[in-house]
């Protein structure tokens, strides 16, 4: 018999560091797998997310988020209660240089975008309205045709 043991993506550094005072946990769709999420606690229960997740959907940077007791443990989350309007992208960079991939960071900076790593391969974008998030998806559309990266939203 096989003990199967959790794994956790973590959030080495997220954009909000200084808000944050908390890690909350949220499930993710494969067995045993969970992100860890910097968050501001607002009450008991309810926290700010202060990072850009690298693999949940349908969170953001910004929202406010429930969390209950699960089989897991305390602080998992729940529901988002409040949307804060925020887009998320993530990027999967195949085989290019580190060089390229700074380049990219840079780019999406540029554009208005806030960039977290979860490992030299994995980026996660905030785009903080509609407009830069426009902007952020076309250079991306742009990048990902020329077989530089692969991408997609955080929203399903």
């Amino acid at each position: 018999m096989t003990q199967m043991t959790n794994q956790y993506t973590a959030h080495p550094e997220p954009l909000w560091r200084e808000r944050a005072n908390f890690i909350i946990v949220a499930s993710l769709p494969e067995k045993g797998r969970f992100e860890q999420l910097w968050c501001r606690q607002l009450t008991e229960s309810t926290f700010e997310v202060c990072c850009v997740p690298f693999f949940l959907y349908n969170v953001a940077l910004g929202d406010i988020v429930e969390t209950e007791t699960t089989s897991e443990g305390p602080f998992n989350l729940r529901r988002v209660t409040q949307p804060s309007g925020r887009y998320v992208f993530r990027v999967l960079f195949p085989n290019v240089s580190a060089e390229r991939r700074s380049d990219v960071q840079n780019r999406v900076i540029g554009i208005g975008g806030g960039v977290e790593w979860a490992i030299p391969k994995l980026m996660a974008i905030d785009a903080e309205n509609q407009g830069i998030a426009s902007r952020i998806a076309d250079y991306l559309q742009i990048e990902e045709e020329a077989g530089r990266l692969a991408y997609e939203t955080g929203k399903v």
